[in-house]
């Protein structure tokens, strides 16, 4: 199955990144270093309530 991969906008230079495709009313997630490996499947739903939990909360780093 192909996708159509998006990278992440807060991606920096290197492998430190994600990427995320839409595809048939679902959202896949795949790390950068790997793009090949595990796919995490999820509803756009639960992809946007993440989106909206690391937007909001402060780093702890």
């Amino acid at each position: 199955m192909t996708f159509s991969w998006q990278k992440s906008s807060y991606c920096a230079q290197g492998e430190a990144c994600i990427h995320v495709a839409a595809r048939h009313g679902a959202v896949q997630v795949t790390e950068s270093s790997d793009p090949t490996g595990a796919v995490i499947h999820t509803t756009p739903a639960a992809w946007a309530a993440l989106v909206r939990n690391v937007k909001t909360t402060p780093s702890h780093g």
